[in-house]
């Protein structure tokens, strides 16, 4: 198979192609002729895919320029008691050891809950993970990296600020950033086009300019509530945010070179959507 390699930004889904009905290993080769180079493997109800069966999807992303990340499960909370901060170190490290079959480029995850005392759980969050650094250290694992999200719902840990602090403080830190999550915490706080660059310009001034210009992403149109996150919606429903289009433009302008996984309901189709903008505005800058 003759593969053309795409540079710049990444477009995919977070999961398999909403009309997929072939096998886990072969997906890579129907988001090649999609004309998408990203897969977010969905591992958010646990490690389920073999050794045998992720070592093969991950020669087959190889082989079609396809860009893996995965999502680990749900059930992680480090900011819990300590049974439940023990078995979130487990199920993230198992999901490192997944990742490293598949060839992953970075492992997603929600850092937890604030429960009672969010400075409390914040630290807790941040022992845990310096202890889950040490233990991928220990065993070997390179170039594949702790990926803590930014959460959509105001009872999680992973505000932006939360999120940065992280990757400053742990090592094999590089930040998910979920521009939906980021817009519903904040009751719709991406108003602008300027407010994206806020975003962008507080990421590179705390962890660089490499880390921002390669960031992995998540975007949906999303419906919130005072609580936070609500539901996704396709970037079809326009009544809903935060602007695509804006987004793409402060890509194209500054140069950047995001990965950009789409959480839409339609999941590939919206990623091909958004690469048809990404595209357009290229196009119109030339």
């Amino acid at each position: 198979m003759k593969v053309i390699i795409m540079y710049g930004t990444r477009f995919g889904p977070a999961g398999f192609p909403i009309n997929y009905k072939g096998p886990s290993i072969e997906v890579p080769f129907y988001l090649h002729n999609e004309g998408l180079n990203a897969l977010e493997y969905q591992a958010t109800r646990g490690i389920k895919i073999s050794k045998k069966d992720a070592e093969k999807l991950g020669m087959n992303a190889k082989d079609c320029d396809v860009w893996l990340t995965l999502h680990a499960p749900y059930f992680i909370n480090f900011g819990g008691e300590r049974k439940v901060i023990t078995a979130s170190k487990q199920r993230l490290i198992k999901s490192f050891k997944a990742a490293k079959w598949m060839n992953a480029h970075q492992v997603v995850f929600h850092p937890g809950y604030y429960g009672k005392d969010a400075e409390e759980a914040f630290k807790k969050c941040i022992k845990a993970l310096n202890e889950v650094s040490e233990k991928i250290d220990s065993l070997g694992i390179k170039d594949i990296y702790l990926g803590p999200e930014t959460t959509g719902k105001k009872t999680q840990i992973g505000t932006l600020e939360e999120i940065i602090e992280i990757c400053e403080k742990i090592e094999k830190t590089r930040p998910t950033i979920d521009f939906a999550h980021i817009h519903a915490r904040n009751n719709g706080g991406i108003k602008s086009k300027d407010d994206y660059i806020k975003i962008i310009d507080l990421i590179e001034k705390r962890l660089g300019s490499k880390i921002v210009k390669e960031l992995h992403c998540h975007f949906t149109y999303v419906e919130f509530t005072d609580k936070g996150e609500k539901k996704h919606h396709t970037l079809s429903e326009k009544d809903y945010g935060p602007n695509f289009q804006w987004l793409a433009e402060v890509i194209v302008e500054q140069g950047l070179n995001p990965v950009i996984i789409s959480e839409s309901p339609i999941l590939d189709l919206d990623s091909i959507e958004m690469k048809k903008i990404y595209l357009s505005i290229i196009e119109s800058k030339k």
